[in-house]
């Protein structure tokens, strides 16, 4: 029975869910799917292909309603859904941080932020800089973290997970800058 692109792509998720990103082969896929490797190839013309719709996949199942009505608000929410979306998924940080930065997908995050800014009559010259900001911020959390968990719970490092750094703390910081200079533009 031949598989649609959704349901390869599911399967996908959960297989880096379950294993890790060193784990999704397109062989490995192909054969828990009982297919060669190439019928993938009919859905995803390259792995770069299948891990930009599995990353774009992590931030679609991570998606929550918007509340806020304030700027600062806004892009909190929006770190904050990035941020829990990839740490639903095993190497979720990774996939997504890999894939945003070769260009290949989830770039909506950023243009979320982008708006958001842009909403807020941020200087254009500002808006790129603060989203590429905020967005690494929320990248490099996530994958300390992420990387951080895995390892205590494989029993590969002794840390406490209480060392982390306060996400939401970092982020207001970032935040408080921008805001800043907003307010005085010659900071």
């Amino acid at each position: 029975m031949p598989h649609r692109r959704a349901d390869v792509l599911a399967h996908a998720v959960t297989l880096l869910d379950a294993h890790g990103l060193s784990a999704l082969t397109m062989r490995r896929l192909g054969a828990e799917l009982g297919v060669q490797p190439s019928a993938i190839y009919h859905h995803f013309p390259s792995k770069q292909a299948l891990l930009a719709a599995v990353a774009d996949e992590i931030l679609a199942r991570g998606a929550r309603p918007r509340t806020a009505s304030e700027w600062p608000d806004r892009l909190r929410e929006v770190c904050s859904e990035l941020r829990h979306a990839m740490l639903a998924c095993t190497d979720g940080a990774d996939v997504v941080a890999t894939v945003w930065a070769f260009g290949l997908g989830a770039a909506a995050p950023v243009a979320e932020m982008e708006k958001v800014l842009a909403d807020a009559d941020v200087p254009d010259e500002l808006v790129a800089v603060a989203s590429r900001t905020l967005v690494h911020y929320v990248f490099g959390h996530a994958f300390e973290e992420q990387t951080a968990r895995q390892a205590v719970g494989l029993g590969a490092v002794e840390r406490s997970l209480d060392s982390l750094p306060d996400f939401d703390l970092g982020l207001d910081l970032v935040i408080d800058g921008l805001r800043a200079r907003l307010a005085d533009p010659d900071i």
